[in-house]
C-alpha cells in the first residue's frame, strides 16, 4: 500500500464500513478500508426492504457497487485481515495478514458479530471445557498442552502461530488454506503441524475435550480445540485496545450516538454495536462513524502541525 499512516482505517467491508468510508473520504481524509465483501452477512442475502431500492437486489451486487463508490471518492481498499492492534500514543498500530504494519489516527470497527461454528457433535456440549472460539482469550490455559486450531483463514493461522508460545504441540486442521503468501510462509517455517484436506467430524470428551474425529477417518488426541473460521473478530481486536463491551450481554462494542467507544479515536458501527441487524441501521451508523472519525483525525493532524 502506498501509505503507512492513514487518518481513518475501517475494519470491515460491509454496509457500515462502506458507508463510513464514503463519508470519511468526502471529508478529504486518507482512508483505508480493510476486509473482503464476501465476509459480510449481506453478501449472500437479498434486499427488498431498503428505502429507495426497488425490487429485490442481490447483496453481492450492492456491496460491489459500494466498493466502486468508495474508490471513486478516494478510499484505498485492501482485502486483508487484521491480526493485531495496539495503541502507541495518539496513533494505532495494525498488523495485517500480509505482514505489513500500518498506523492510523482513528479506527472504525464495522465487522459484524457472527462467530461461525463447526456444528458438529460435542461442540456445544464442551464449550468452555476445551472448545474455544478465541485464541487471544484462552491461549494461556493451554501451557504445555496439545491443542488444535480449525480453520482455513488468517484467524486460524495466526492463532496456531500464537499458540506455539504456550502449547507443547499445535495442530492446524484445514480443508484448503486461503491466506496471504506472507502468512503462509510464516506457517510453513513454524512447528505447527498442518493436517490438510480433512475436517472435524466430532469433538470427543465427557467433562473436557480429549480428542477429535476427522472426516478422513482418523482420530486426533488433543486437550483443546480452537475454532477460528474466518478473520479476527471485532471483539477480539477491540479488546486488544481495551474497548468496553456492552454491560448487558458483553458481546457487542459499547458506543454512543456518535459511534464513539471509550477509547478516543476508536469508533464502531453496524451489527457489532447490537441489534437490529439491518442494513439501514448499519448504513446510518457507518455514516455517523465516518464523519466523526474524519473530524477527529483532522483535529489530531492540526495538533501535530501536519
Amino acid at each position: 500500500m502506498a501509505n503507512s499512516l492513514y487518518d481513518v482505517v475501517i475494519i470491515g467491508a460491509g454496509p457500515a464500513g462502506i458507508q463510513a468510508a464514503i463519508h470519511a473520504s468526502r471529508k478529504k481524509t486518507e482512508v483505508l478500508l480493510l476486509g473482503r465483501i464476501e465476509n459480510s452477512a449481506l453478501y449472500s442475502a437479498h434486499v427488498e426492504n431498503y428505502a429507495f431500492v426497488e425490487g429485490v437486489q442481490a447483496g453481492a451486487d450492492l456491496l460491489a457497487a459500494g466498493h466502486r463508490q468508495v474508490e471513486r471518492f478516494g478510499t484505498r481498499i485492501a482485502p486483508l485481515d487484521v491480526l493485531k492492534i495496539a495503541q502507541a500514543g495518539d496513533l494505532f498500530q495494525l498488523e495485517l495478514e500480509s505482514g505489513e504494519e500500518i498506523e492510523a489516527r482513528t479506527i472504525i470497527f464495522a465487522m459484524g458479530v457472527s462467530k461461525k461454528k463447526l456444528a458438529v457433535p460435542g461442540e456445544k456440549e464442551l464449550l468452555g471445557r476445551g472448545v474455544s472460539y478465541c485464541v487471544d482469550c484462552d491461549a494461556n490455559f493451554y501451557r504445555g498442552a496439545t491443542v488444535t486450531v480449525v480453520g482455513d483463514r488468517s484467524a486460524a493461522v495466526d492463532g496456531a502461530l500464537t499458540l506455539l508460545g504456550y502449547a507443547a504441540k499445535v495442530y492446524l486442521i484445514s480443508k484448503k488454506l486461503d491466506v496471504s503468501p506472507e502468512l503462509l510462509n510464516r506457517l510453513r517455517g513454524s512447528k505447527v503441524e498442518v493436517l490438510d484436506e480433512t475436517w472435524v467430524k466430532a469433538i470427543e470428551g465427557e467433562n473436557a475435550v480429549t480428542g477429535l474425529q476427522l472426516t478422513s477417518g482418523a482420530g486426533l488426541a488433543t486437550d483443546g480445540v480452537f475454532i477460528e473460521l474466518g478473520s479476527k473478530g471485532a471483539l477480539e481486536l477491540a479488546t486488544q485496545l481495551g474497548v468496553m463491551l456492552d454491560s448487558e450481554h458483553f458481546k457487542y462494542i459499547a458506543a454512543n450516538r456518535k459511534q464513539e467507544t471509550n477509547i478516543p479515536g476508536v469508533y464502531a458501527a453496524g451489527d457489532i454495536v447490537g441489534p437490529p441487524y439491518q442494513m439501514a441501521k448499519a448504513v446510518g451508523e457507518g455514516c455517523v462513524a465516518g464523519m466523526e472519525a474524519a473530524t477527529y483525525a483532522r483535529k489530531l493532524k492540526q495538533g501535530e502541525g501536519a
